[in-house]
């Protein structure tokens, strides 16, 4: 194996910040304190990163209120903000390869995705915001004539925002680009296993013209920074992505303290239904298997849940196994891998004792189910699918977070609907069908705040993403994700008869 080979060439190329950046400048953890900073792809430690805590939190939320008091950022007008946020975005694009090779490392995705669609996603995700920010009105109510109504959007103020490690500054992106566009001051705590790519985005906000303490960047473990963020009695609001176990304790830690706005994306066990009549069996089959694969399953709205037609759903399975086996986990760093590594080796052992626990329960194993590449020191595990699998089993209760298919039959439409629903998350869904009643009516009945038709994943920065039930609530992307960094205040001015 010459991954160690590849990794190390591969540090050379970047630039890695590790420190925290604080009112415009990278500065150590108070404590001095570090964490290890492992590469997925061949295990080994490729840098330190600063431990942030509880202090380091305070003199972020410091520095943000500062700044926003100040109004440097709050009051500017909207060409001046609208031209540094697309500054900004044009830095991140002229930086792309170094911000794909970094995220790579950090998390193992291979490069081939983070350069075509991780980065560009992020540029993409900043300019449309960007844009937003001289053509979103207020409102004028209506009134007597002796009197003017106005509603009008002002910043929260500070805002945190805790990301997690499957697509780092991408999903850093849809929470920072909407805050600082509605003139907010923003405190960062990017996932401990995936910080690099944050870090270094910062320091482009910042030669881009963000001024000083507009948008800063703590990493550091949830317990010690992400718990301080969300229980600091001076941010206004708190934003999350990641597990939905970890959003509870957010909103207890806002309950605890200012009672501070909280928005929460968390996890997913999302249902993909294959009906009898499904228009493009290979098309389904690909979507099926890259639902779940895409990022070695770590995705949220990850198709873990394949629901097929009991008419057809041997044949079916059979093509999704064709495309499993055609995906041999390989070097993230090498342009040809389509898919890589796990995030560390406690999610490898996590996928890997939900597959013991699949198999325990009664599932049969059709493909995959082992670790693989281990001779190279990473944390690879390979495309897994499971037939005669029921929805009372762990592995289609519980997210895996891993590329692990739990494959379902079912008989009739209103089958599928009920063990599709029958699940606490409500983040995604699809169905393939050539009928068009069929597709509104499931539609229509799935609980779930995306829903596909002939596809998966069908969705860009124009359209609002969160769910429903425990996967959490608000809304990122599109010009909704504005909602949540914005209060509505109303002002009635009376004037002389």
């Amino acid at each position: 194996m010459m991954f160690s080979e590849n990794v190390a060439q591969a540090v050379g190329r970047v630039s890695m910040r590790s420190e925290t950046f604080i009112n415009g400048r990278f500065r150590p953890a108070r404590s001095g304190e570090t964490l290890a900073c492992i590469t997925p792809i061949d295990g080994s430690e490729i840098g330190r990163i600063s431990a942030g805590d509880a202090r380091d939190i305070d003199d972020a939320v410091a520095a943000a209120r500062t700044s926003f008091e100040a109004g440097h950022w709050r009051k500017m007008g909207p060409r001046d903000k609208r031209k540094i946020l697309l500054d900004f975005a044009d830095k991140i694009e002229a930086n792309a390869d170094e911000l794909a090779l970094l995220e790579t490392l950090d998390m193992g995705k291979p490069i081939a995705h983070t350069k075509s669609v991780d980065i560009p996603l992020v540029v993409q995700a900043i300019r449309y915001y960007a844009e937003a920010i001289d053509k979103v009105n207020d409102e004028l109510g209506p009134a007597p004539h002796n009197a003017v109504s106005m509603i009008v959007r002002e910043p929260v103020g500070v805002v945190g925002a805790v990301t997690p490690w499957n697509f780092p500054l991408l999903m850093a992106s849809w929470k920072f680009a909407p805050a600082l566009a509605t003139g907010n001051s923003v405190i960062m705590k990017p996932a401990e296993q995936a910080s690099l790519t944050m870090l270094r985005a910062a320091e482009l906000a910042a030669e881009a013209g963000l001024p000083e303490g507009v948008l800063n960047v703590v990493p550091g473990d949830g317990a010690a920074a992400g718990k301080a963020l969300a229980l600091h009695m001076d941010v206004d609001s708190v934003v999350f992505t990641g597990s939905t176990a970890v959003g509870k304790l957010i909103m207890g830690y806002a309950a605890q303290s200012n009672l501070k706005r909280v928005a929460l994306e968390c996890g997913g066990k999302s249902p993909q239904i294959v009906m009898e009549d499904c228009p493009d069996f290979d098309a389904a089959a690909n979507a099926a298997a890259w639902a779940v694969f895409y990022d070695q399953g770590q995705v949220c709205t990850a198709g873990t849940r394949l629901l097929v037609q009991n008419s057809i759903k041997a044949e079916f399975l059979k093509k999704v196994a064709a495309v499993a086996k055609g995906l041999a986990p390989g070097d993230p760093l090498d342009p040809a891998t389509q898919f890589g590594a796990l995030v560390d080796e406690t999610q490898m052992n996590t996928v890997l004792g939900y597959i013991e626990k699949g198999a325990s329960e009664g599932a049969t194993l059709v493909c995959g189910g082992e670790r693989a590449l281990g001779q190279s020191g990473g944390f690879y595990v390979q495309p897994t699918i499971f037939d005669g699998v029921t929805n009372k089993m762990t592995i289609a209760r519980e997210e895996i977070f891993g590329p692990v298919i739990s494959a379902i039959g079912f008989d009739n439409f209103d089958q599928a609907m009920m063990i599709a629903n029958d699940t606490i998350y409500g983040l995604a869904a699809g169905i393939w069908t050539k009928d068009l009643n069929t597709a509104h009516r499931a539609a229509r009945t799935l609980r779930a705040g995306n829903v596909w038709v002939n596809c998966w994943d069908g969705s860009d920065i124009t359209t609002p993403f969160g769910g429903f039930k425990q996967s959490g609530f608000g809304r990122d992307r599109s010009l909704h994700a504005l909602d949540k960094y914005t209060e509505l205040k109303t002002i009635w001015m009376q004037l002389s008869s």
